[in-house]
């Protein structure tokens, strides 16, 4: 079946039988959850993470009449594991697919950590049609690695450093930085819950999407960015920290609000949920 025949029965399938899959540009198949009707909010993860993580939000915007479209990224969940793919053109390439495979218009695009750089990427590269509004949660962008017109940032020897840490013993790794990305009283059950997530995502595929994280330079992007932009992050995030992210990317968006959430670290979706909800459908509504 060819992306057109795609596109045309997935338009005219009733939604209990919406397929479960995307087929990128490159044949790789992309697990999408696709859930309710309405107005679509599309969600993009955070690195090793899946779509799972948007559960609650799902289920709240379902019962407010939204449609939820939250695929997973190539390499993780249930979508294709190829050994190629993770560099920041075609991961915002299979966005994009999946866009416009399911015919979405008017979406909401909700991005998180490193579906920042996809979505930054995404509207400078498609523009914004499809796209009536943009929500990006503790982001990456826009450029995290110190360069000499990008002082402010990230030594490379620190990303290289980490990035090797990481090669060498990533549960170490994980384990070693898990108390900075939650709350004291983030219950254990899903602290557990998100470490098992990590680390089924192949380490090939997890170093691939961290080194496109650090060297991904958006900031000629974010500035073309001609949607209303909610950006969201906490004043605790020790993995991308307020300053060198969040506060940069609304300078470069025009119009763009900030919401600072006082001690809120990176695992902010999981840690603030219910704020970060409210944030969002007052957004979306207004």
């Amino acid at each position: 079946m060819n992306r057109r025949n795609v596109l045309e029965a997935v338009q005219t399938a009733p939604r209990a039988l919406r397929p479960t899959h995307v087929t990128a540009r490159d044949g790789t198949s992309l697990f999408v959850q696709d859930w309710g009707g309405g107005r679509p909010v599309v969600f993009l993860a955070a690195w090793t993470f899946d779509a799972s993580i948007w559960g609650n939000y799902i289920v709240a915007l379902n019962a407010r009449g939204y449609r939820c479209v939250a695929p997973d990224r190539r390499g993780h969940g249930r979508s294709d594991m190829p050994m190629t793919g993770y560099d920041l053109e075609t991961l915002t390439a299979d966005v994009a697919d999946v866009i416009e495979q399911r015919d979405l218009n008017d979406v909401t695009l909700v991005a998180y950590s490193m579906g920042s750089i996809e979505a930054v990427n995404y509207l400078a590269r498609y523009g914004s049609d499809r796209i009536s509004k943009l929500v990006l949660v503790a982001p990456t962008t826009p450029f995290l690695v110190q360069t000499g017109d990008n002082p402010d940032a990230v030594p490379k020897v620190a990303v290289d450093a980490q990035n090797e840490e990481i090669a060498r013993n990533y549960p170490k790794w994980l384990a070693d930085n898990e108390a900075s990305f939650f709350v004291p009283d983030t219950p254990q059950i899903v602290r557990s819950w998100i470490m098992e997530m990590m680390l089924s995502v192949p380490l090939p595929v997890a170093l691939a999407c961290g080194k496109t994280i650090s060297f991904a330079d958006l900031r000629t992007a974010a500035t073309k960015i001609d949607c209303p932009t909610l950006i969201v992050q906490g004043d605790k995030d020790a993995s991308a920290p307020l300053e060198l992210t969040g506060a940069k990317t609304a300078r470069l968006i025009k119009d763009s609000e900030l919401k600072i959430y006082e001690g809120a670290p990176h695992g902010l979706p999981l840690t603030h949920s219910e704020r970060l909800l409210a944030d969002l459908l007052a957004f979306i509504e207004a």
